[in-house]
């Protein structure tokens, strides 16, 4: 019997902000390093079969090696695409560096290297394991999905959105990837495996899948068009006025906080620009 759990890794105290999710022993998306004791104190003495990274982006990446140091030869699963940057984070911390400065430690802690022995590489699909991945960009050019074939779960990690509780479901669009055209496949991709529920890492797990991917398309696009007709701090007002007055706003702010969204939009927008002229 396939067992599942949710740990909350309370990121910078928030509640509802970064799941790691569990399943038969694998981890997923084990957050940053700054609060990797939760996840520490939820598995004890529990090695996990594996960590499974949907993307390399510290919230959802940054504790993989702090992992491998505790238990040494652990396997971590990523993408080719992103293989390179877990291996030797130098050029992702230099690039944390340039957003974050004096916050960065405090903010994701220490980003350990994962040797390259413990790399397991995926292409853009495949099985093993009781999984099935599917590489899905749009979010970011690293990102895969996992479908848990007993239970028929995705983990999804930031493809499927944020959605905390009862709130919103949102596209979190940071810098540089954003490809609003892939993350529409990618969606599609998603619900092609007709999935049980979706477990997303900003927050929780979610059965009703096809409203919840189809309100994704609905918002990405409309997201998308505000960054088309807005400057940076006009995007960011809509943002919050969005989240504003929602249960879970604090969870919101610190899963996809507002100041990070629009580059990613505007980026896009330009190549899209450029390519047309």
């Amino acid at each position: 019997m396939s067992s599942h759990r949710e740990i909350d890794v309370h990121f910078q105290g928030a509640a509802k902000a970064v799941c790691t999710h569990q399943i038969d022993g694998y981890v997923v998306d084990p957050g940053p390093e700054s609060s990797v004791g939760a996840v520490f104190a939820a598995l004890g003495d529990e090695r996990p079969e594996a960590v499974l990274l949907t993307h390399i982006h510290l919230d959802h990446a940054g504790a993989a090696g702090a992992l491998v140091e505790r238990w040494p030869g652990l396997e971590v699963w990523v993408h080719r695409n992103g293989a390179r940057h877990v291996i030797d984070p130098s050029r992702l911390v230099a690039s944390a560096q340039r957003i974050y400065g004096d916050q960065m430690e405090r903010l994701w802690g220490r980003i350990v290297p994962v040797p390259e022995a413990n790399v397991r590489i995926l292409d853009d699909g495949g099985r093993a394991g009781g999984l099935e991945w599917a590489w899905t960009p749009g979010h970011a050019v690293h990102h895969v999905a996992y479908l848990h074939e007993d239970t028929n779960i995705v983990f999804a990690g930031d493809v499927a959105g944020v959605r905390i509780g009862d709130g919103p479901i949102l596209p979190p669009t940071p810098p540089p990837d954003i490809d609003v055209e892939a993350w529409h496949a990618s969606i599609d991709r998603v619900a092609a495996w007709e999935p049980s529920a979706l477990a997303i890492t900003h927050f929780g797990t979610f059965t009703d899948v096809a409203r919840h991917l189809e309100s994704l398309h609905a918002e990405l696009d409309r997201w998308a068009g505000v960054a088309r007709d807005h400057d940076a701090s006009g995007f960011e007002r809509e943002i919050r006025a969005a989240l504003a007055g929602t249960a879970d706003e604090h969870g919101y702010l610190k899963a996809m906080p507002p100041e990070t969204l629009y580059g990613g939009l505007a980026r896009y927008w330009k190549k899209r620009d450029t390519a047309a002229s």
